[in-house]
């Protein structure tokens, strides 16, 4: 019988659903389901100051410290690793467990599928991820993420209502549901199938491309152009309030003007760089933008 582990963390509980049609398809296979456990939980739903607070480690991707994992087996066929990205890096949980020195010698010459559950952007993230899985040794074979459709701005009103309410509801009656879709949650399914076959045959040479074929991965042109520069600054915030922030006061401080950065660049500043982006240089990056989302879409790592 073929043993799989899958690993995630969830706050929502929308990973778990995600993960869990996705495991629907495989059939007599022993499966060692483990939830990564952060030794201080973080709240959930989110109050502000806890939400920023989580940024400056979250994008220099320090571990915090977890409940040790327990695993069944000293190796598996596979492992499914899910995940949610924070700040546009892993989520802490999810870095935590990706330097564990245990987990890592079970990544070792395993093959890994990573199902993400985001809001919209993913890509950072996924990069630092991979790295994470290549320098353990693991062989990353496939690639799922799931993302809110609706658009950016709308989704940043939706999912902040989501997390700071612990309601997955339409804010006041008229905005979309926040989160990846129940369609798209119910069709993780066919993911599954895919994987469960090439874990059957052993063969996963062709896995992403098959995920790939079922046109599903959709990354925007225009959230990929803001997260290649977005996650730049990210950091340069993140350097500066660990660097400056000495005192629980002065943390709170540069935290605040983080906030207030944030909220400014994604109403102020992104239309207008968009726009600018849209009609004077999008046109003649056609063949560097496909050749990006090609590389996004799949596995390898530059």
């Amino acid at each position: 019988m073929k043993k799989v582990l899958v690993v995630s963390f969830s706050q929502s509980g929308q990973l778990t659903q995600i993960i869990e049609r996705f495991l629907a398809p495989f059939k007599s296979v022993d499966i060692d389901r483990v939830n990564i456990e952060p030794k201080k939980p973080f709240p959930f739903p989110w109050d502000n100051k806890s939400f920023y607070d989580a940024m400056p480690e979250t994008v220099l991707e320090e571990p915090i410290a977890i409940n040790p994992p327990q695993f069944k087996y000293d190796n598996y066929d596979l492992i499914v690793f899910g995940y949610q990205p924070w700040f546009l890096s892993p989520s802490m949980p999810t870095t935590a467990i990706l330097k564990n020195n245990h987990f890592c010698k079970l990544l070792n010459g395993t093959p890994v599928v990573t199902i993400i559950g985001a809001r919209n952007m993913w890509l950072n993230a996924q990069e630092s991820v991979k790295y994470f899985i290549k320098k353990a040794g693991g062989k990353l074979v496939g690639n799922i993420p799931l993302a809110d459709k609706t658009t950016n701005l709308i989704s940043v009103i939706t999912i902040f209502h989501w997390m700071s309410t612990g309601k997955k509801e339409r804010k006041w009656g008229v905005f979309p549901l926040p989160g990846v879709s129940e369609e798209d949650i119910q069709e993780t399914s066919v993911f599954g199938e895919i994987v469960f076959n090439a874990l059957t045959n052993d063969d996963y040479d062709n896995l992403q491309s098959n995920i790939v074929k079922l046109d599903k991965i959709r990354i925007n042109t225009c959230i990929m152009f803001i997260e290649s520069r977005a996650k730049i600054l990210f950091r340069i915030w993140a350097k500066t309030i660990k660097k400056k922030g000495t005192t629980p006061a002065k943390r709170t401080r540069w935290l605040k003007m983080f906030e207030r950065y944030l909220l400014f660049a994604l109403y102020f500043v992104s239309p207008i760089v968009l726009t600018a982006y849209t009609l004077f240089f999008r046109p003649f990056l056609g063949g560097s933008i496909k050749k990006k989302k090609e590389y996004f879409r799949n596995v390898n790592l530059n």
